[in-house]
C-alpha cells in the first residue's frame, strides 16, 4: 500500500498538472505487484484526445517508470 500512495503522489505532483494545463486529468486506478501493471484512467481532454496514447507512453508512463523500477507497463483502464 505505500508504493500506490508513493506512485500517487508522483502522479498528484508531477504528472497531473501537466495533464492539467491542456484540460486533461488522471486518476489512479489500480497497480498490479506482479506483473508491474499500473493501470490509470485518464479524463478531460485527454480521455477523449486522438493522441492519448502518445500522452500515456511520453507523459505518463515515462515519468513513473523512471521513479519507479517496480513499474513495467502503463495501461488505460
Amino acid at each position: 500500500m505505500e508504493l500506490e500512495n508513493r506512485i500517487k503522489s508522483v502522479i498528484d505532483q508531477s504528472v497531473r498538472p501537466a495533464l492539467q494545463s491542456h484540460g486533461g486529468d488522471i486518476d489512479f486506478v489500480s497497480f498490479e505487484a506482479g506483473s508491474g501493471l499500473l493501470k490509470v484512467l485518464l479524463k478531460g481532454a485527454c480521455g477523449t484526445c486522438p493522441f492519448a496514447q502518445e500522452t500515456l507512453r511520453a507523459q505518463v508512463e515515462t515519468v513513473l517508470k523512471d521513479e519507479f523500477p517496480e513499474i513495467i507497463r502503463v495501461e488505460r483502464a
